[in-house]
This record gives C-alpha cells, structure tokens and sequence, in this order.
C-alpha cells in the first residue's frame, strides 16, 4: 500500500512541476551556452578546476578521480580501485572508511544502491569489477542537493558511458592463481535518436584467510580466563553483473531512459577452527570445528528517468523511479568436535529480504547575476524482512531447532525529503547554500518475541559552500554539512544472533542516529602538471554507533551496538602531484588526524584519544608511448577504536601495461608484492584485553588483456598522474 501511495504521489507532484516549470521560462538574456549533458546530478559547478585531460575535476563541494590512471582497475574489483583514491581506506574484509569513519555511503551514478548497504556490502565492493568505473567522486560535505546518510560523506561512482556514433564494445578476460579469472563484454548502439548500452561481467574468485582471536578476560567476580581460537578458510565462487539500457530523445528537449541490471553473488567457504584454553593446566584444546557454508547475494533493479530541457542554459527537470529488490542468504553446517562432552551437529542460516522504491525529482534553474536554484522531492521506503535460524543434535540427521537461535525481524523505513540549493557569484568569490528537511518513519516488529516499536522525526539538515579564487593557479574554499548515520536495520534487532560457539552478535531498539557537524578549509595551487592540496577538517558527532563487547562467561563473547555520548575529529590532508621528468608522474599524499571519544558505557575510561598518521603514493613512468608501469602503495598507522586501537596496516601494487594498438591492450599486476596486508584490533578495557588478527591471501599475480570493438580509436586511458587525481 506504501508503494502505492508514494507512485499516485510523485505522478501528482511530476505534473504540478511540469505545469510550473513550463509557464515561466527563462529570460533570453540567459541563453549564454547549451546545456550540457550529465550521466549523475552536479551540484555545484562554480570554482571547478579540471585538468587538459579531464582525469581531475574539483569544485567546492567535491573531487573527482579518473580511475583510468590505476592498473588495479584493469583486473580487480571496486576494492582494489577504492584504495589508491586520497580518504578511502578499504581493509581486509572489504570494509570502507572515509578519514577514519566507516559511515559512508556508496552511489552508483548519483543514485543509491542496497547492493552497497546492509549484510553483504563489503562482499559485494570485493567481487565485483572495477573496469566498468569511469571515476570515483569524493563528497566529504556534500551540499544539501544530496541526502545527508553517512557521516563521513559520499562516494559516488560513475559507470562508463560512450555517445560516439555506431557500434563499439570491449571485450577483456583477467587470469590469476588458483583459479581465479574475470572477464567481461561491454557493447553499445548509438542510431539517430536511440542509444542502447549494455554489459555483462563474470568473476570467478578462490581465496583463503586466517583469524586469531586471543582473549584475556578479568572479570570482577570470578576466575579469570585466557583463550584461543584460530581459524582457517577457504573461500570460492562466483559473482555476476548484467545490465541493460536505453536512451531515447523523444524531442530536442526530451529524454527518456530505462536500464535495468542485476549483481549476484554465489561463494562457498569451508574453514577449520580450535579453541584452546591457554589458562588450563596443561593447554590444550577444547574443541576442533569443522563448518561449511554458502552465501548467496542477488541484486535487481529496474529504473526510468525523464529530462525535460527548458528554453535556457541549464535549465532542466529531472525525475527518476526505481524499484530495487535484495535477497540474501547465508546457511552452512558444522561439526563440533569437544575434547571433554558429546560432540555436537549444528545448522544454522541468516536470510534477509529487502525491496526499495524511490522517486526523485529535481529542478534547475538559472537566476539573474549567474546565480542557479536547484530545489527537488526525494521519496523512498524500504522494507526489511529477516529470518534467523539454527538447530543442534548429537548427528546430523537427528537435529532440533535451537530457539535461541531462530527468530523473525521486520523492519521498514520511509524517508521523504525536499531540498533546495541556492549558489551565486560575487566577482571572484561564489556561495552555495542549501537545506534539506527530511521526515523519517520507522517501524520494528521482532516478531519471536512480540516486540513491536515506532519511531518517526523530523529533521533540517543545512549546508554551506563557499569558494574564492586568489589568481589562476589558486582557490580557497570552506564548507560546512550537517550529516546524520541511522542505524542498520540489523543494528536495532535485539535477538541475539549466532556466529558461532563462542560469539554472538545483537542490536539495539534504542539506538539514536548519529548527528554530525562537519567543517572544512582548503587551499589548492594548481600550475601545469604540478597540483597541491591543502585541507583542514574538523567534525563533532553526538550518538555515534560503535560496537561493543561484552563478556558472558564461559568465553562467549556479545558483540552489541550503543550510541557514544559524543566524538570528535579534526585533521590536516596535504597533496603533491606532478612530474618529476616528462615521463615519470607521481602522485603523493598524507593525512594526519587527532580523534576523541567520550563515554560512559563502554567499561573504559571517559575520555580516549589518539593521533593516526596515513599516507598513500603513485609513482607512473610511461617508458616508451606502449609501454607503462606504475607502483602504488599506501599505509595507515595506528587508529583509535571505541574500546582499544587497530594496528598499522599497509599494502604495495606493482603494474605494467603493453599497449599493442589503438584496440589491444595487454596488463598484468601484481597485488600485495611484500605479503603485508592484514587487519589487527586490539581490544583494551579493565575487564577484557583481546587481540584479533585477520588475514587474507591478497598477493597474486594477474594478466589479461583488453580489446576495444567497433570503428574508430578506442578512447585513450589517462595514465598520466600529472593531470589525475587531485585529492586529499
């Protein structure tokens, strides 16, 4: 019924904008160009600055990267792209942070995804390919004009997309060890008014990985304990991108399109674990266990956009429905083998159902003294729907389900939201103002235990961008967004979730949204291929959500979620690109930033904080005009955690590219050359001291190759760091 409400709705609105748009054109003094064309929405195109080759493109209130210049593009995933862009880290487990801070939010061309949200996300960032990506844009204030979701900011990426006339495609095939292949085929049909686009991606992966999880717990009543558990897996399988579209100019002014896809996943993983206990007279083990599992992710959605072009230079109506559908699976078996005590069958399965409906809507307009309006309508609801399950016997066919392990959740979420935006110049300064009101209305049904609750709020959320252009070479901008995290719907399910023997995981129905208020003052210089970047920032978060764990006793641990009484973070990014000769580019950058928590449930002291120092390089040489090689690496050092700290972590790329012909291209790259790439946390209060370990088989060598099809040169790749990434 929600979906339908909110379809009579937007078609409602749809026609009163039309209505309005249409009876007030443009005065004629304002025809000053023609519009220009936009695969996703721009907010703000006073005091850009792009490069001869347009690899780098800046404006107040975001960068812009071509991944053209990153060989790990060519044959890895959207991980292996993500973490050679300035303020994107992505660790062992495909997580993404942002300066330090895990709430990001990730769009695909403007438009948010549920492949990127919930169970499975990092999973996805993993698996699925990155030679689809054109550039990455990097919002770390974005303007009111996009939704305030994720404190750190925004990620957009931007897909491919050709207009050159007639037939063209690629077609490319990666090759590494154990296995491990991808290929893809891309084609596109530009006739007359009709343009239709489409590509298909295969990606087989085989991956092991390693976990120790010593703990030490002091308990204030009781006898103290020291355990161990290790693990070993081995992870393989499959992950599949399809998809569709069509472009169709209806009139000079008038553009429809549609585009459906589909993103599945399909991995196996067989591990091996033992739990020692160090404490015991002698150690020894307590159990072995032997488990097996597949997981399951598929992602469809179909979609239709309108834009209506008005008499005037960016002058446009824009509007966009979609219905996007998430299912995801995750169900094995294990063995527990007990040194002391019956061994122990288990099966156990988490699934969840999600379906998303958004309809957006945005109006640009030109105003008098090169000003530009931008107002617009965003509605989206959102329905959750997640089952766990589990069952324990002493054999495998003589099982009976375990209710500690088996409960029902339901969540939904509807957001609607208005904006506006207003930017004008003042001779050489330019401002950009913006509010967002949005109202959110949440309902939880955890429907095992007859918990039901409500919640709904209202909330404003400004921005502010200002630019000043000193001279040619050098601007200086400030921005200031007020961003908001909302909890997962998983993070507000009470039910105790099962990990395994001795770990389960819970939400929180009280948890609040974390606010935060984010500040920034930057310095670009910008002469030829040499570019620097200077940015200083400064955030104050109320209600963060962190994780936090609880001992239980008998070494089972409660993984939970809690709101931060507040945090605060400030820091300073510097940025170096140019040559060093006319054929060897580099690409530097460094970030040093202070962080603090304050809390009181945490069972640490009230106030904790700590420096971390990062930092991440490009070195590019272009040998001969086939040949190219690159180096990239970067490092993280030690990071403040809610309850202890996460240990350096560090990685070194290597790739080389043979350029054949203006169609064929061959590369090969080699991931993690000094074998050092791992997760560590450390886990400090009075009553536990854990230290957990992760690691994953990155290093690999791949060689593959891409052909371009079709008429004409194929578009050529921007290797040149000189004109590439400008950021922070």
């Amino acid at each position: 019924m929600r979906f339908k409400v909110l379809l009579v709705a937007a078609t409602a609105l749809l026609s009163s904008n039309i209505v309005q748009a249409q009876t007030k054109p443009a005065p004629a003094t304002q025809l000053a160009k023609p519009a220009k064309p936009a695969v996703a929405p721009t907010a703000v195109e006073g005091v850009t600055v792009t490069s001869d080759s347009t690899a780098m493109r800046t404006s107040i209130d975001r960068r812009s990267y071509s991944v053209a210049n990153d060989l790990s593009a060519k044959t890895g995933s959207i991980a292996d792209a993500l973490r050679n862009i300035p303020s994107v880290e992505v660790d062992v487990q495909g997580n993404v942070s942002l300066r330090g801070d895990p709430n990001v939010t990730i769009m695909i061309d403007g438009k948010p995804s549920s492949m990127f949200n919930g169970d499975g996300k990092a999973d996805a960032l993993q698996q699925m390919p990155a030679d689809q990506i054109d550039r990455v844009e990097v919002m770390t204030n974005p303007s009111a004009a996009y939704r305030p979701d994720g404190t750190a900011g925004i990620i957009n990426l931007i897909t491919k997309r050709t207009h050159k006339p007639g037939a063209t495609g690629s077609v490319k095939l990666n090759v590494g060890p154990d296995s491990r292949y991808n290929t893809g085929v891309t084609g596109n049909l530009v006739r007359g008014k009709l343009t239709l686009s489409g590509d298909a991606g295969y990606r087989y992966d085989r991956q092991k990985f390693w976990t120790t999880d010593e703990r030490e717990t002091l308990p204030v009543v009781g006898a103290p304990a020291h355990t161990l558990q290790e693990g070993a897996f081995t992870n393989a399988g499959a992950a599949v991108n399809l998809r569709g579209g069509l472009d169709y100019n209806l009139t000079p002014k008038d553009r429809l399109s549609a585009e459906v896809r589909f993103r599945g996943m399909d991995y196996d993983t067989d591990g091996e674990e033992r739990f020692t206990d160090l404490g015991a007279t002698p150690a020894g083990p307590v159990y072995l266990r032997a488990s097996s599992a597949t997981m399951s992710r598929d992602n469809g959605a179909v979609s239709g956009d309108w834009r209506h072009q008005f008499k005037g230079s960016e002058h446009e109506l824009d509007a966009h429905l979609e219905y996007e559908v998430t299912d995801f699976a995750r169900d094995g078996k294990a063995f527990i083998d007990n040194t002391s005590g019956a061994d122990v069958h288990e099966s156990f399965g988490f699934g969840s159902d999600q379906d998303r409906l958004n309809f957006k809507l945005d109006y640009t307009r030109p105003m008098p003294d090169e000003a530009k309006l931008k107002t617009g309508l965003d509605f989206e609801v959102v329905d959750n729907d997640y089952d766990n399950h589990g069952s324990t016997g002493p054999t495998a066919a003589d099982q009976t389900v375990d209710p500690r392990r088996t409960n029902r959740f339901l969540y939904s979420q509807d957001v609607y939201a208005g904006y506006a935006t207003y930017e004008r110049p003042f001779g050489d300064f330019t401002v950009l103002g913006g509010l967002r009101a949005e109202q959110v209305e949440i309902r939880t049904n955890q429907v095992t235990t007859g918990q039901k609750d409500d919640n709904a709020y209202f909330h404003v959320y400004p921005s502010l961008h200002m630019g000043y252009t000193l001279s040619q070479t050098q601007t200086l901008t400030a921005n200031y967004s007020k961003r908001v995290q909302r909890p997962q719907a998983q993070d507000l399910n009470p039910y105790p979730i099962y990990q395994d023997p001795k770990n389960y995981r819970a939400g929180n129905p009280d948890l609040k949204p974390q606010v935060t208020d984010s500040y920034e003052l930057g310095w670009q210089y910008r002469k030829g291929p040499a570019s620097y970047l200077a940015t200083a920032y400064y955030r104050e978060s109320h209600d963060g959500v962190v994780d936090v764990v609880r001992n239980l006793g008998d070494g089972v641990f409660l993984t939970t979620r809690e709101n931060l009484a507040k945090s605060r973070n400030g820091g300073l990014e510097l940025v170096a690109n140019g040559k060093l000769t006319p054929k060897l580019s580099y690409n530097v950058s460094g970030n040093a930033f202070w962080n603090e928590i304050q809390s009181t449930t945490l069972g640490a002291a009230g106030t904790r904080s700590g420096t971390t120092l990062t930092g991440r390089g490009s070195l590019s040489w272009q040998a001969t005009p086939k040949d190219f090689f690159q180096l990239n690496g970067f490092t993280s050092g030690k990071r403040l955690a809610p309850q202890g700290y996460r240990e350096p972590i560090s990685l070194l790329n290597l790739g080389y590219r043979r350029k054949v012909n203006d169609k064929l291209n061959f590369v090969v790259t080699a991931n993690d050359v000094l074998n050092s790439f791992q997760d560590d946390m450390v886990l400090d209060t009075p009553t536990l001291q854990q230290r957990v370990e992760r690691r994953a088989k990155v290093r690999a060598v791949f060689f593959g190759f891409t052909y371009a099809l079709g008429g004409g040169k194929a578009r050529p790749e921007q290797f040149d760091f000189g004109s590439g990434a400008v950021g922070g």
